[in-house]
């Protein structure tokens, strides 16, 4: 009989412990995958973020400059470089949005009235507040849907406006980068 107590014993102990140990946690979540819109606008946000602080680190008396040596004859001053990039964000925040634009984009340019530079970081700020506000409303569901474009009567889809809006944003950051540059001045992103 004490030859099976034993074991009995033995089984019974690690039973036992093994019923009082703790459960073992459960895995860590998965992080929850972004929604369309908010992949969107955080792109959004990286190039507005580049954007306006290069835009506020040139002085203000530097917003007319534009080049003139080599093949820069007629290009977009300073100023009118910033005042496109946020003219054509209205544009295509109001074409995804399918509505009139919230704001005046005024021409090419932008508005002729803005003429400050806190005027012209305000307007640029506006536009991609409203692109923030456009890229809201973008779903799985309508990102492949037809859009009236903004410039004329042919279609695009939102993903198309949304595509075209970050490319050119970053075209002509591009452009301001030189511009600073020429100014002796190292645009914020690159003083990382």
């Amino acid at each position: 009989m004490k030859r099976f107590a034993l074991p009995v014993l033995l089984v019974a102990t690690a039973w036992g412990l093994q019923a009082q140990a703790p459960a073992p946690a459960p895995p860590p979540a998965q992080p929850q995958a972004p929604t369309m819109s908010q992949s969107f606008n955080r792109n959004l946000s990286g190039l507005e973020q580049e954007v306006v602080s290069l835009v506020e680190a040139m002085p203000e008396e530097k917003f007319g400059f534009a080049p003139t040596q080599g093949e820069f004859k007629g290009v977009k001053t300073f100023a009118e470089q910033a005042k496109h990039i946020a003219a054509a964000n209205v544009m295509f925040a109001s074409g995804i949005l399918e509505e009139k634009p919230a704001m005046d984009p005024g021409g090419d340019n932008g508005p002729d009235t803005l003429k400050s530079k806190a005027e012209i970081v305000k307007f640029l700020k506006d536009s991609f507040a409203y692109m923030h506000k456009a890229l809201n409303t973008v779903t799985e569901a309508n990102v492949m849907g037809l859009v009236k474009s903004p410039w004329g009567p042919n279609k695009a889809t939102r993903l198309g406006l949304i595509t075209m809006a970050h490319g050119h944003g970053f075209d002509h950051y591009g452009q301001l980068v030189v511009y600073l540059r020429m100014n002796g001045l190292v645009p914020p992103a690159s003083r990382k």
